[in-house]
């Protein structure tokens, strides 16, 4: 199943993908909330409830038509992993981590697929970062490896922007990446019953004014989304809802010579196998 968010009159509204078309979730399904973290933490089971959806006499969007917002627009915390790919580690000079390196993002930084990304007035230092995000489905603490899949929804392309030189001022790298519209997020949920477990072996690949900037694979992670979820939840409580974003493999900005910062009028992309292209222009911030 594919799900996305879009924009009616202003307020985000889950919708399934169906082709190039889309449904709305609560138009079918009246007593699902029309948010996916709210869809999810009532317990609705979206996969059971999807051929009533497409069987239903709800209208059907042209999804090109549509304005996408965040695909979680709110989640309750977004976990981030830093040098998390053997190569990337390796260009940051850094051997592998002995644990991953975690940080968060606050909402108020996500931004949709197609919405511009703002380069912030006070720095030029604007780099990219392409990730799969991972959407939680269930609650779970003290979850062992070997079950730690069965807390996740779906998958999804990621954009981690970061501001290099505010990530440097501080030992912790949270400012650096909260800069507001920074966190593209999207197009598409695509559920894990879809995809191979732990979205393993999928390629992903970075692209900067359509320039091969990140190819890499899935499998390359040093931490797979199994092994996240284990160490996450032997600290935090993992709730429907939770998003974790795993980490982006070499070639970022920072790390070429000369470093390549993106500017106003340059177009990102991510891309990765089965969960479509996540594209963000570049503006300034006003």
């Amino acid at each position: 199943m594919k799900l996305t968010t879009y924009l009616r009159d202003g307020q985000a509204r889950l919708g399934l993908i169906d082709g190039a078309s889309v449904i709305d979730v609560q138009d079918a399904q009246p007593q699902v909330p029309s948010d996916l973290r709210q869809a999810l933490l009532a317990g609705h089971d979206l996969i059971a409830l999807a051929p009533a959806i497409l069987a239903s006499s709800a209208p059907r969007m042209p999804l090109a038509s549509l304005t996408l917002a965040p695909l979680v627009p709110e989640p309750g915390k977004i976990v981030c992993l830093g040098l998390n790919y053997f190569d990337h580690a390796k260009e940051g000079g850094r051997e592998k981590p002995e644990y991953p390196w975690f940080f968060f993002r606050g909402a108020s930084s996500l931004l949709a697929h197609g919405a511009p990304a703002l380069k912030p007035r006070v720095s030029e230092k604007l780099d990219y970062e392409a990730e799969l995000a991972v959407v939680i489905g269930r609650r779970g603490k003290h979850v062992p490896k070997d079950k730690a899949l069965d807390l996740v929804f779906g998958y999804a392309c990621f954009n981690d922007v970061s501001v290099r030189d505010y990530q440097k001022r501080t030992p912790q790298w949270t400012i650096g990446k909260n800069f507001d519209a920074t966190g593209g997020f999207g197009p598409m949920l695509v559920t894990a019953d879809e995809l191979p477990p732990g979205a393993e072996g999928l390629h992903i690949q970075g692209r900067l004014n359509g320039r091969v900037m990140q190819d890499a694979n899935t499998r390359d992670m040093i931490w797979g989304v199994a092994e996240t979820i284990a160490l996450l939840t032997e600290c935090l409580t993992l709730e429907p809802g939770d998003v974790i974003v795993m980490g982006t493999p070499a070639g970022v900005g920072q790390s070429r010579t000369p470093p390549v910062w993106m500017k106003a009028g340059d177009v990102f992309e991510v891309e990765i196998d089965s969960l479509g292209t996540l594209t963000n222009p570049i503006v300034d911030e006003v």
